[in-house]
């Protein structure tokens, strides 16, 4: 390592905790009540797909020039202003998602963990989801960040608490003749339609690797360390999914997980760990979850400065912070304070189905996108057609059974996601082609 840059070990730490910071923590839950038993075939095909799409993103970061991310690949390979502003503002709906989301389970296991639902008659998720929010909200408008060494060690501590969690769940199970990977409770589904299903909810438990293509100038060597840092970490979330999935699944009915989903995990332990148990899940749980909002708001923080930048979001977002953006870090603060009111919005009102369901939905979207512009590479001798086109196929699969899941078990859930779907295209489309809203997008970016 030189200059203060991050090598391979570094690299992977920060892919692996942007997955798995607080994903499994909150979408957990909701792959059990879809896929019953079989939960961890369905993180094993979801993280086949990530894996399909990362090699994409890879090929088209080798590509394209400038290096980037979904915007610069869809401005150099399909010479399009609109799409890659429309993919930009895509992958911030998905932050905002994901940021709800991890909002929910900090919510959810905070109210675990103190035993009170509700005070005066008013319940108190909503209210420690909003506030944890706005806290890193108001951290990062005044320039708070942590280094990126203090990170790593961070997310090596969450993967330990997992890591132990499943080895003692495993240690018990086997001992207690416990485990079982077969099918179980499906809600009406066939078998490899509810595996799917399941898959394309937890999708957006599979993106945090997007990280390093964001943070290449802090990476040593990046054009060689990212891909293996990306090619390592995937899988190794993955194992560690099926772990937490298997445990979880053999030791908790499915009935509870379907009454309890935002607390899996928390009432697996209690199983094996008793209370010491909860407790340690829990408050790595409510560690993770938090750790997860500050690191996607930072990071979609960043992102939106360059799609500023290049402009692929109006002016008016940007503004001055305590630091200058250039030279310390600083981040515009209106766009900060966009997120955090999306995100409190949805982390309040939404569901924990509907929230996970919309984040993965967006990241569904672009992953395919970028496995076909992929594949459009195909006659590249640097470039294999069979990645991209499983990374392809995977997404096109996922998004009419997600969908269809939805219409047909929480018809409201659906209208909500469509209807937020619909609205977020019309706005893209009327920003970047009609130009409505601003001036017309930069025609190269540089992100």
């Amino acid at each position: 390592m030189s200059d203060g840059k991050l090598g391979l070990t570094g690299a992977v730490s920060m892919a692996l905790g942007g997955m798995i910071g607080g994903g499994i923590y909150a979408v957990l839950g909701v792959v059990v009540n879809v896929s019953g038993t079989l939960a961890w075939a369905s993180f094993l095909l979801a993280g086949i797909v990530a894996m399909c799409a990362g090699y994409s993103y890879i090929k088209l970061n080798q590509l394209s020039e400038p290096e980037g991310a979904s915007p610069t690949y869809l401005e150099w390979f399909a010479d399009s202003s609109t799409l890659a502003g429309m993919a930009g503002w895509t992958l911030l709906l998905g932050y905002i998602g994901s940021m709800a989301m991890y909002g929910y389970a900090f919510g959810s296991y905070a109210v675990d963990m103190l035993g009170v639902e509700a005070v005066v008659g008013i319940p108190i998720r909503p209210l420690l989801s909003a506030a944890i929010v706005l806290s890193f909200v108001g951290l990062n408008v005044v320039g708070v960040e942590e280094s990126n060494w203090v990170e790593i060690v961070l997310v090596v501590v969450k993967i330990v608490v997992l890591l132990g969690f499943v080895a003692l769940g495993l240690y018990y199970g086997l001992g207690n003749g416990a485990l079982t990977t077969g099918a179980s409770s499906f809600a009406g589904a066939s078998t490899a339609s509810a595996i799917i299903m399941a898959a394309a909810v937890s999708f957006v438990a599979f993106q945090g690797w997007q990280l390093l293509l964001y943070s290449q100038a802090t990476i040593e060597d990046h054009s060689d360390t990212n891909p293996k840092a990306i090619f390592i970490s995937i899988p190794s979330a993955v194992a560690i999914y099926i772990g937490v999935a298997v445990v979880t699944t053999s030791l908790v009915g499915l009935d509870l997980i379907a009454r309890h989903p935002e607390v899996a995990l928390a009432t697996a332990a209690d199983q094996f760990g008793g209370s010491l148990g909860h407790f340690i899940i829990s408050a790595s749980a409510l560690f993770s979850t938090a750790s997860a909002i500050n690191a996607t708001l930072f990071t979609s923080a960043q992102f939106s400065d360059r799609l500023i930048a290049n402009g692929m979001l109006p002016d008016v977002l940007d503004a001055e912070t305590p630091n200058d953006p250039e030279e310390a870090g600083g981040l515009p603060t209106r766009i900060i304070l966009v997120f955090g009111a999306l995100t409190t919005a949805f982390t309040v009102v939404g569901s924990l189905q509907g929230i996970t369901s919309f984040a993965s939905l967006t990241f569904i979207v672009v992953f395919g996108g970028m496995s076909y512009l992929a594949l459009t590479q195909r006659d590249h001798p640097d470039v294999s057609a069979i990645p991209p086109a499983i990374g392809l196929l995977g997404t096109a699969t996922f998004l009419p059974l997600m969908l269809w899941h939805l219409f047909s078990s929480q018809r409201s859930v659906f209208y909500t996601v469509v209807g937020i779907a619909v609205v977020a295209v019309a706005v893209e489309l009327a920003y970047f082609q009609w130009n409505e809203f601003g001036q017309p997008p930069a025609t190269t970016a540089d992100d």
